[in-house]
């Protein structure tokens, strides 16, 4: 046990007068200062005069309860870590307990030693977050740029979900930075020193899926001359991210929940099971109960992984942040390799009056784009794609493309009308051509030909 941080306080808030001591003692001898409550209305002065960094509290209390103790310890300031403690625990109630703001939750008979490790994690939580709040004022946090309030709210939520056990769903649009809020989560959690790993559902073949997750042994299927380690062991001791979850399919969400469930995996090919300690984050740009109405995921897997749901919020949401992801974006791709070092105040305004349906992703690939084709130190209007320069707002509204005939009253070719299809498709997806080719029935190599490459797509 690592030796408490110097001057840490802890208040003990147990009618069990018992109880109350023992906890003192066990505390006191691992260097933390320690002060004790029989009700809320007691803690509540201490909170406000002693300033805990940490407060320990029974669910049960005399006259309330240590959830509204844990409201009225939110409300102060600065606010303490609080770890609710009961001998009636159950799921719903740890859960109930986290959401309404709890950094953790303990059942008693207590494990004094698991105490003592919950103590000084969510102390050194508790001490992140003041450093940490200066932090994310200067707009970053774990690689999430942003200094608006749905972003500063966002890393409040992190910071407090990421300290928990439980499954995390995290939703948002394509583009938005999940990724990135899954890495977050895992680094503030007490996986961090384990192995992260991330997967995309969509991206591995049907036929293979159950091999990949599970592992599989040498010999089990045709072509498996050797054996392999699945994903579910590759992440063991740290967490798996499941990217586009909605698109797992059905068989393989039943052998996810029961690995959910007891823990452990069997391999394909295996007679043998075996244990795995894995923290799940799914992912998602889907409505996940308009999934279970048409049939399509399960609706047990659902409640199992919406243990918290974080919400990604999309690049119109939060437009205040644009200049800063600029900045980075730019420093980020262009040192080096181009002159460009920023952007001019016209051209920012054009960005923030957009709505980037393709949100950070695309945002970072029209100044990736911009900056290579420019010879100049700062970026102007004209160096922008045109749905940008033009003001049209989010392609999503855009005017479904005219077939009229042009100026001198000739009707546009087969192919002009295509061509004209294929950009407009292509502004719906915010430049993203694979899934425009995908909605256009057509591979990425003929939709290039299709295309003009003189003319930027901000792509």
């Amino acid at each position: 046990m690592k030796p408490a941080v110097s001057g840490t306080r802890v208040l003990i808030v147990e009618d069990d007068r018992a109880l109350c001591a023992m906890l003192a003692q066990e505390l006191g001898e691992a260097g933390h200062h320690v002060r004790s409550a029989g009700c809320a209305e007691d803690a509540t002065s201490l909170i406000e005069r002693w300033q805990p960094h940490v407060v320990l509290s029974d669910l049960r209390l005399p006259g309330t309860d240590g959830l509204a103790l844990l409201e009225r310890a939110r409300a102060a300031d600065p606010s303490p870590a609080f770890v609710i403690i009961t001998a009636f625990g159950t799921v719903e109630q740890a859960v109930d307990a986290l959401k309404q703001g709890a950094d953790d939750f303990l059942t008693k008979p207590l494990d004094l030693d698991e105490l003592l490790r919950c103590v000084a994690r969510v102390t050194q939580a508790q001490r992140f977050s003041a450093p940490a709040a200066g932090h994310v004022s200067r707009g970053e946090f774990h690689g999430l740029v942003g200094t608006s309030e749905v972003m500063d709210k966002l890393f409040r939520q992190i910071r407090r979900v990421g300290a928990t056990r439980g499954s995390v769903l995290v939703v948002g649009e394509s583009g938005s930075g999940k990724e990135l809020v899954a890495r977050a989560l895992h680094r503030e959690s007490h996986r961090a020193s384990g192995p992260f790993v991330a997967v995309n559902c969509a991206g591995i073949p049907g036929e293979l899926l159950e091999s990949e997750f599970f592992g599989h042994t040498a010999g089990a299927f045709t072509g498996a001359r050797t054996g392999h380690t699945g994903l579910f062991a590759q992440a063991h001791g740290g967490t798996l991210m499941l990217d586009e979850i909605a698109d797992m399919p059905l068989a393989l969400q039943a052998k996810l929940l029961r690995v959910l469930q007891d823990g452990v995996v069997r391999p394909v090919g295996s007679a043998r099971t075996q244990a795995v300690d894995v923290r799940i984050i799914a992912c998602t740009n889907r409505d996940l109960e308009a999934e279970i109405r048409e049939g399509r995921f399960r609706e047990d897997l659902y409640y199992r992984l919406e243990t918290f749901t974080l919400r990604v919020p999309p690049l119109r949401e939060r437009r205040d942040d644009i200049p800063a992801l600029a900045a980075r974006f730019l420093a980020r791709h262009c040192d080096g390799r181009s002159n460009t070092q920023g952007i001019d105040e016209t051209a920012l305004q054009r960005l923030r009056s957009y709505d980037f349906p393709g949100n950070v992703r695309e945002l970072q690939n029209i100044l990736e784009r911009a900056s290579a084709f420019c010879d100049r130190p700062v970026l102007q209007v004209r160096d922008l794609p045109e749905r940008v320069r033009s003001g049209a707002g989010t392609p999503a509204r855009a005017q479904t493309p005219s077939w009229r005939a042009g100026a001198e009253g000739a009707l546009p070719t087969l192919s002009q009308v295509e061509t004209r299809y294929i950009r407009y498709v292509l502004d719906r997806v915010g430049g993203n051509k694979r899934r425009a080719a995908a909605l256009l029935g057509i591979g990425r190599r003929t939709l290039y030909r299709r295309l003009d490459d003189d003319t930027p797509t901000g792509v």
